[in-house]
């Protein structure tokens, strides 16, 4: 059983990598801004941070370096579960990518979402999940909230359309800040009811 999960997270991680990489790359050859823009503005979008978190957890679990609490892989499963649920609700329709896009975009934000869904499921709600830990796992999302807020003032630059201050305004902008962490909260809570349900049934 241990050497199938190891062996799940390092395909895992490798896809997820991949994912990473193949867009950064994607985003260099369609863009015409300077480089260290590029890289600013990739690191500004909540997939990218997500999702590297992701494949650098499941890089650590194939290689045994560090054990993870139930705690830690379910705020990590909450955070790409919520990449998952804005892209398929919000964002898809905005555009339609072809080709490497169009697979690394389906990689980012529909294969990711569910496989680490599936292992938390599998591995990682049976220790250490417990409602007290929610607001910890809120201080990520507020801290990019913050940043993205405070970049996109100075830039011009929203990485998301509902954020864009320039072109909604601060009120409605806050307006979705605040629907954004009331999502965080309810599929955090949902996870950890879920998770000691699990628990509970053995």
């Amino acid at each position: 059983m241990k050497s199938h999960r190891k062996s799940l997270a390092f395909i895992f991680a490798a896809v997820g990598w991949f994912a990473v990489i193949a867009q950064f790359l994607l985003m260099l050859n369609n863009s015409v801004l300077p480089l260290g823009e590029n890289i600013v503005r990739f690191f500004s979008f909540f997939t990218i941070l997500t999702n590297l978190l992701v494949a650098l957890f499941f890089t650590l679990q194939a290689l045994g370096i560090r054990k993870f609490d139930g705690g830690a892989l379910t705020a990590i499963t909450v955070y790409i579960t919520i990449v998952g649920l804005v892209y398929q609700v919000l964002l898809r329709q905005l555009w339609t990518p072809t080709g490497l896009q169009k697979v690394v975009d389906e990689l980012l934000h529909s294969v990711m979402p569910v496989v680490t869904i599936g292992y938390w499921y599998c591995y990682g709600h049976r220790h250490g999940v417990f409602y007290n830990q929610v607001p910890k796992w809120l201080v990520f999302p507020f801290f990019y909230l913050g940043y993205i807020l405070v970049r996109g003032y100075f830039s011009g630059f929203y990485p998301y359309p509902f954020m864009d201050v320039a072109m909604l305004g601060l009120p409605k902008v806050i307006g979705n800040a605040a629907g954004m962490v009331v999502l965080f909260m309810l599929v955090s809570l949902f996870f950890v009811y879920v998770g000691r349900k699990l628990k509970e049934l053995g």
